[in-house]
């Protein structure tokens, strides 16, 4: 059974830094393009960033290029979100998901599943 966990949110000032981590279970990751999405509260799921198979990524949202990137480690089956210079408006519960193929062919939330439960980034002062 495909399980995504993800982890390494918290609380953290603006300008500061997090790394998530998205580890899988019960499947490999090599065939699944990751998408990395976020739900802030009253607000729709939005996507942030999405990483292929093959290392290559698309950025979903403009307010984070620059300032996020995403990377995986096959060997690790976990895939990282490294989010750096933090704002208030990007706190958020962060999910992963998983799709098959590569990330030009999904865009929306709903094309990716085995969602983990979330991991919390707050980022205030």
């Amino acid at each position: 059974q495909l399980h995504l966990v993800e982890s390494g949110g918290g609380l953290v000032q603006p300008g500061g830094s997090l790394r998530l981590s998205c580890a899988a279970s019960g499947f490999s990751l090599d065939y699944y393009a990751i998408g990395w999405f976020r739900q802030a509260p009253g607000k729709e799921h939005e996507g942030v960033l999405c990483i292929s198979h093959s290392g290559a990524s698309i950025n979903y949202a403009d307010s984070v290029k620059g300032r996020f990137t995403v990377s995986r480690d096959n060997a690790k089956n976990t895939v990282y979100l490294q989010m750096d210079s933090l704002k208030p408006e990007d706190t958020a519960v962060y999910y992963c998901g998983a799709a098959p193929g590569p990330c030009e062919y999904f865009s929306d939330y709903t094309d990716f599943g085995s969602w983990g439960q979330g991991t919390q980034v707050t980022v205030s002062s």
